[in-house]
């Protein structure tokens, strides 16, 4: 991959952490309240549903295991953890404790992807964490032990579910596009039954409500999952990992402009923060392997 077609997917797999961002506005200022699960479904399985009619690709055997595992991993399971998360830990540290994703997704990738572990990418985890930290926690947030493990649940889903879908790749025959609509249709089908017993169907819909559902499921699932994976299948999975840290500043950011919420100078900072480590978790231009040139941390450890 030359370097410019490297960055136009770099810039392409952004937009899909940005575009999540704005879940935030949308569920609150068009969906009904109190209905995130049942959002989470009909942001995914009508999408899955329609992609899977599109590309008229219909795996069998180990792949079909493979796509309801990382549809599950990816989208249920994820989806489930961070609405759990965020209602039981308050001022921003269910997005805190996820933060950690691209720590576990460098861990995973050293296991399951032999990758090497470099000094520069622990650097880029510890100043993303922090970037985090001064986007969302306040003094307010108390903690959670419940909230916190499901948060780790899903911190642990989502970066399993990036490793495994590098590890795997794309089943012969099956688009870019049908790869994208399984997913989304397996862990639609996983959160149906959960979302109808824990928050059942609204009485009465209006048409604001019915533009938020087609935005998440056009715009944040179609779009954004399309591109996600894209981004999966040709960069690394750290560097994707890094880019999920946009969600949380494209959510500051929208909230500031749109629901003309305060954004304070640590705020503005924490931005910087996490751009400064996306930069730092960029790949080197491209090498066949697409692999680092930075030295593994044995290395770095030997020389200091």
């Amino acid at each position: 991959m030359s370097g410019l077609h490297q960055i136009k997917t770099i810039v392409l797999t952004a937009i899909a952490p940005i575009v999540w961002g704005s879940t935030y506005i949308v569920t609150t200022e068009l969906l009904p309240p109190e209905s995130p699960l049942l959002a989470s479904t009909i942001r995914a399985l009508p999408a899955g549903v329609l992609l899977v009619l599109i590309s008229k690709a219909f795996p069998s055997g180990l792949w079909l295991l493979r796509l309801a595992l990382l549809g599950f991993l990816n989208i249920g399971l994820f989806f489930y953890c961070l609405f759990f998360a965020a209602t039981y830990l308050p001022g921003g540290m269910a997005a805190m404790v996820m933060s950690i994703q691209p720590v576990v997704v460098i861990l995973l990738s050293r296991k399951w992807l032999n990758s090497e572990l470099t000094p520069v990418q622990l650097l880029a985890s510890v100043v993303g964490i922090v970037g985090i930290a001064l986007l969302v926690i306040n003094g307010s947030a108390q903690l959670n032990t419940t909230g916190l493990v499901v948060a780790s649940v899903g911190t642990l889903s989502m970066a399993s579910g990036v490793v495994l879908t590098k590890k795997w790749g794309r089943p012969k025959g099956i688009t870019l596009l049908g790869f994208t609509g399984w997913q989304l249709f397996f862990g639609g089908v996983m959160l149906l039954p959960v979302a109808l017993w824990a928050e059942g169907l609204p009485s009465h819909l209006s048409l604001p409500n019915y533009i938020g559902y087609l935005y998440l499921s056009v715009i944040g699932a179609i779009l954004g999952y399309f591109l996600w994976f894209r981004g999966i299948e040709k960069l690394p999975p750290i560097t994707v990992s890094f880019l999920g840290f946009l969600s949380s500043v494209s959510a500051c950011i929208l909230g500031y402009v749109v629901l003309d919420q305060t954004l304070t100078w640590l705020q503005l900072l924490g931005a910087a923060f996490v751009l400064i480590a996306i930069v730092l978790a960029m790949p080197t231009v491209a090498t066949s392997s697409n692999k680092s040139n930075h030295l593994p941390l044995c290395h770095f450890l030997k020389r200091n």
